[in-house]
């Protein structure tokens, strides 16, 4: 158990991943399996009665939470999760028409629009909006720290919220930049060539979407933390007729010093052309979060529904198995999945849409830390829930786990998919 504000909580995490928690102790589940103080020995008698089945490519062979050690054994995770002989051809569909001209149609088992697993989230009612064309000038450099503006709260209340799950982005949810690396690849014996070629088609994808749909060429230069930084520049002003590419919103060379800092305001005009675009930005996700098809139109649909389907292959179903934590988090009635990435916010929201994330993380939960680092933005995060809630750090990076450990929050190493698997099993047994 570990202890967070009076209330124990079971917790079992990945034995890659030490915490320090209240007695200024690091615990390991890969040393004791369950998490525990100092003060309290033995191991709990209703810990036999959780158990779990894994095996490779199927779930046969049962494990206690006990067994996480050998569980988690790094040599066993060399060999595909999918392989030729255990895709069943039952599942296998008609190709799609549209073809990459460096990529062969996959024949797909299931639908990347389906991705998303069990969750289906309430509907929320969408924020219509007109694209219009963006300018190709860049922004300027900065941060703007403005009111926040609630707007479409969702419930419940952020004060309501009992635990808070705080996800890295790259290579904790999505695999992406160890395809251009070939980390990926070589990790897990993978084709490098296919992993490298499947890197640079998604790269494309992000920014052409961030700049095509999400005014990247304007914003780049003037990236938030949050969607809502400068909400409180915005007048309100009905944009269903604005058009953003006459409205002579532009960055002259000079134009860094608009957006070095809170307080240093560009003019009230240029600043609320800037806060008209979050505004927009933040109306096309929420109206395409469950339809990116219908926003990135044909044939550019049938491109990114194959992509979708060779990354779930190359990658061994890793997003399917992150989306099912995710939702598990989703379904209960007082936790919120929150995302901090190093990604620049418009290119991350682009990456979140892409990947089929809209639906597990509403824009309000997304935050960039590209100028003010994790730390910062956890904090943000903290302050918004307040000290009642509990926090959960997952990811694979150094950064937010020295920032979870700074702050006493139990960190999720998440190395390799059966991470992710392991994440869903606790989820699953409410051991977080």
């Amino acid at each position: 158990p570990i202890y967070f504000s009076s209330t124990f909580i079971p917790c079992y995490l990945s034995p890659h991943s030490d915490i320090k928690t209240e007695d200024g102790l690091s615990h390991s589940p890969g040393q004791t399996g369950l998490l525990g103080y100092s003060n309290f020995s033995g191991t709990p008698p209703s810990q036999s009665l959780y158990g779990y089945s894994h095996t490779h490519g199927q779930s046969q062979t049962h494990y206690s939470p006990s067994q996480y050690a050998p569980y988690y054994n790094s040599h066993h995770y060399n060999s595909p999760y999918l392989t030729g002989s255990n895709i069943s051809p039952a599942a296998i569909t008609a190709p799609l028409a549209y073809q990459h001209p460096e990529h062969p149609v996959m024949l797909p088992n299931h639908s990347p629009e389906s991705h998303t697993g069990e969750y289906h989230p309430p509907p929320s009612p969408p924020t219509p909006g007109k694209e219009e064309g963006v300018p190709a000038r860049r922004g300027s450099d900065g941060k703007l720290r403005g009111r926040k503006r609630v707007s479409d709260p969702a419930p419940p209340l952020d004060s309501d919220i009992e635990r808070v799950f705080i996800w890295d982005l790259d290579e904790t949810i999505i695999i992406f930049h160890s395809l251009l690396t070939g980390t990926f690849s070589s990790r897990f014996g993978k084709d490098s060539s296919k992993a490298v070629s499947l890197g640079l088609w998604m790269e494309e994808m992000i920014f052409n979407l961030a700049d095509s749909r999400l005014f990247f060429n304007d914003l780049e230069e003037c990236d938030q933390v949050h969607i809502d930084d400068v909400a409180s520049d915005d007048n309100g002003q009905d944009l269903s007729t604005y058009n953003f590419g006459t409205d002579g919103f532009q960055s002259p060379a000079g134009a860094s010093s608009l957006c070095l800092g809170s307080g240093v305001h560009g003019g009230v005009d240029w600043m609320r052309k800037l806060a008209f675009r979050y505004r927009r930005v933040k109306e096309i996700y929420n109206t395409y979060k469950n339809n990116v098809g219908g926003l990135l139109g044909s044939p550019k649909r049938e491109e990114w529904l194959q992509l979708r389907r060779e990354m779930e292959v190359l990658t061994d179903l890793w997003l399917t198995q992150a989306l099912k934590a995710l939702a598990l988090i989703n379904s209960r009635p007082n936790c919120v999945n929150v995302l901090v990435t190093t990604t620049q916010l418009i290119p991350a929201l682009s990456k979140v849409l892409l990947y089929g994330l809209g639906s597990a993380f509403p824009i309000e939960n997304i935050y960039s830390a590209t100028k003010t680092g994790k730390e910062s933005c956890f904090e943000r995060v903290s302050q918004r829930f307040g000290r009642r809630a509990v926090y959960v750090v997952i990811g694979d990076g150094a950064e937010e786990e020295a920032v979870a450990k700074k702050k006493n929050m139990p960190f999720w190493r998440v190395s390799c998919r059966a991470d992710l698997e392991a994440l869903s099993h606790a989820l699953e047994l409410d051991y977080l």
